[in-house]
């Protein structure tokens, strides 16, 4: 009689003996029914402690079809937005490394002496490299030549110098192309183009420097030797992801006027002459930021896109992230994590899950 004035008790019974038996013979189904199998033996539990009470039975309002709140919380934060994306995590110590004393240097794509035929290149993106280089030492005078190279300044100085310029010479009058003494939250970007050559020091007399070194393949080569230097406010970088590179107004096909011009597509951010985003943020800990895969509106021109995520060695190892809402993409200071199969405007969030906030790199290319 019970059953027939309360139908929802008796489906809730017939559920949860079916969750009894399923869990005997085959937990692995009961993992994946659990928010429905878990209601009905609340329900139940209900029932049978109300017996002792009361016998006009009410059953909660939160326990007649949906989950608790708690599991819809969880649920929403591990949530995936990118269903269709293949996540791969590139470890720190799967990266090349190199200490030369003056320079300590991780490779997350081959390069000088380290070679993995794993990691050559990802999109337009070619060399990733984390660098440290100790007070009063650095790169002398070296060319670049058809590459687009970027500097992202973590701590401590690094000063470029044209190689047209000695040392002393400096005055106020001397251009940034020609000198300029970068610190955190400074990008430095060089079009390498037909041919280049500058220095790179720390001539701190105590502080070693953190660094970035990033390489993307241009559109096309020969293009003419540009420099150009910006900074990126930390409190912006703590808001949201700042996009800090984004193609060149034109594009491949630029004009000479464009190209002289070398203003962005997107305002306040440095032309790269490329299919390529790069952005930076600055995650507290249990915040997530939003990445939008090659940008809002037609910033960049190819559909179909690759992303990788770096998170640099910035906090003493305390720093992690998870993307995606997935626990296999987990990323822990100097991991990265290669991110295929995503389309132009799918929304890649990053989320910060470690005992302090994660400065996040991303670099979104064709």
């Amino acid at each position: 009689m019970v059953y027939m004035r309360h139908p929802f008790l008796l489906s809730s019974t017939l559920i949860a003996i079916f969750a009894i038996t399923v869990t005997y013979y085959r937990p692995d189904i009961l993992q994946n029914l659990f928010p429905y199998t878990n209601t009905a033996i609340l329900t139940l539990t209900a029932y049978l402690s109300s017996l002792t009470t009361n016998s006009n039975i009410t059953i909660p309002a939160h326990q007649h079809s949906t989950p608790p709140s708690h599991m819809n919380t969880a649920k929403t934060t591990m949530s995936r937005t990118l269903h269709h994306a293949k996540i791969t995590p590139h470890l720190s110590s799967t990266r090349g490394h190199a200490d030369h004393g003056w320079l300590n240097t991780y490779h997350s794509f081959s390069f000088a002496n380290w070679y993995n035929p794993a990691y050559t290149s990802f999109g337009s993106l070619r060399v990733l490299n984390e660098d440290r280089v100790k007070p009063q030492s650095g790169f002398p005078t070296h060319p670049h030549r058809d590459f687009e190279i970027f500097s992202y300044i973590l701590s401590g100085e690094l000063t470029h110098r044209d190689s047209m310029l000695t040392k002393g010479a400096e005055g106020s009058d001397v251009s940034p192309d020609q000198f300029y003494r970068m610190r955190r939250g400074d990008v430095q970007f060089t079009t390498g183009g037909t041919g280049i050559a500058h220095s790179e020091f720390n001539e701190h007399k105590r502080d070693t420097v953190h660094f970035l070194q990033i390489w993307a393949l241009p559109w096309k080569r020969g293009l003419k030797p540009r420099y150009h230097t910006r900074h990126f406010s930390e409190e912006d970088k703590k808001k949201g992801f700042v996009t800090i590179l984004s193609p060149l107004k034109g594009g491949v096909d630029a004009t000479a006027e464009q190209e002289a011009k070398a203003e962005a597509v997107l305002e306040g951010t440095i032309p790269i002459h490329a299919d390529f985003l790069m952005g930076a943020g600055i995650i507290k800990g249990g915040d997530k930021f939003e990445w939008i895969v090659g940008g809002r509106g037609n910033v960049t021109e190819q559909n179909k896109r690759k992303v990788f995520v770096h998170l640099p060695m910035t906090k003493g190892g305390k720093a992690s992230i998870r993307l995606d809402g997935r626990e296999d993409a987990v990323l822990k200071e100097g991991d990265g994590a290669f991110i295929e199969g995503v389309n132009k405007g799918d929304k890649l969030w990053v989320e910060s899950v470690g005992e302090v906030e994660a400065e996040v790199v991303v670099l979104d290319t064709a």
